[in-house]
């Protein structure tokens, strides 16, 4: 039995256009209606999903920041927080001024997202997720220990090897510092036990790299079908395109086991 469907956004259950998938959106409808419960995952900000959760009529848990925090968006009820350790924030600092032309850095920190560049690519990066650039004035204004996530954004580039961190590619020039311990997996694992769901009893859905630790860890790991090759590689079930209905594939798999157990 299928109990909850945790789905990525972009790229998954969100198209290129930034709209939810039609398919998708009414077959997960369907699934809430059968009794089933729905959560997000996703890199985005707070601010950034929340348009999808109030789309999709959910009130409960989404874990945000790729894993780093997970937060009741109808209360604002924060369930789970993780942040860079100090040394690792001086450790980026240092790494800003040493990047590669044309990759530039955007901070998460106090339900900001901030830049100190106004260039292209971060332009575009704020339209696509719906939010707003801040320059805080300087990295140094920033409060060390309250740093959720960093994102490089440009050409892709090796990752940085800085102790309490993990790095992860949500696109391929998006490449993610996060907190230790910070993963949709992570945190997927945790809202189970804490709302008391076998994790056989779930079903997780992306196509991106860091969707693996969450599709790996749910009962029923599912790839988009056009998503990353190490993610349909790492999945139980590869269903279609995320265009074609991805999503709606999933809500099918999981409304035959309660048929089954009806």
């Amino acid at each position: 039995m299928i109990r909850w469907i945790v789905t990525d956004l972009d790229g998954t259950l969100v198209g290129r256009d930034l709209a939810m998938v039609p398919a998708s959106r009414q077959a997960l409808r369907r699934f809430r209606a059968a009794g089933g419960e729905v959560v997000i995952a996703t890199g985005r900000m707070e601010r950034s999903a929340r348009r999808y959760y109030d789309e999709l009529g959910l009130d409960g848990a989404t874990i945000l920041y790729n894993g780093a925090r997970t937060v009741n968006l109808a209360t604002g009820e924060v369930l789970r927080a993780r942040h860079l350790p100090v040394d690792a924030w001086k450790a980026l600092l240092d790494l800003f001024g040493a990047l590669p032309e044309g990759v530039h850095p955007v901070v998460f920190c106090g339900g900001e997202a901030l830049a100190v560049h106004d260039v292209a690519g971060l332009r575009d990066y704020a339209r696509r997720d719906g939010i707003a650039l801040r320059d805080p004035g300087g990295w140094a204004a920033l409060p060390p220990g309250e740093i959720t996530k960093c994102m490089l954004i440009g050409d892709p580039f090796p990752a940085p090897d800085i102790p309490g961190t993990v790095t992860v590619r949500s696109e391929a020039t998006y490449l993610e510092v996060l907190p230790e311990g910070a993963s949709k997996g992570s945190a997927l694992r945790e809202l189970a036990a804490a709302r008391g769901v076998p994790l056989e009893e779930i079903a997780a859905v992306g196509d991106n790299p860091n969707d693996i630790d969450m599709i790996t860890t749910a009962g029923l790991g599912v790839a988009v079908g056009d998503g990353h090759p190490e993610v349909r590689k790492a999945a139980d079930v590869v269903v279609g395109a995320c265009s074609e209905g991805a999503v709606a594939e999933v809500v099918a798999l999981a409304l035959a086991h309660f048929e089954k157990m009806s």
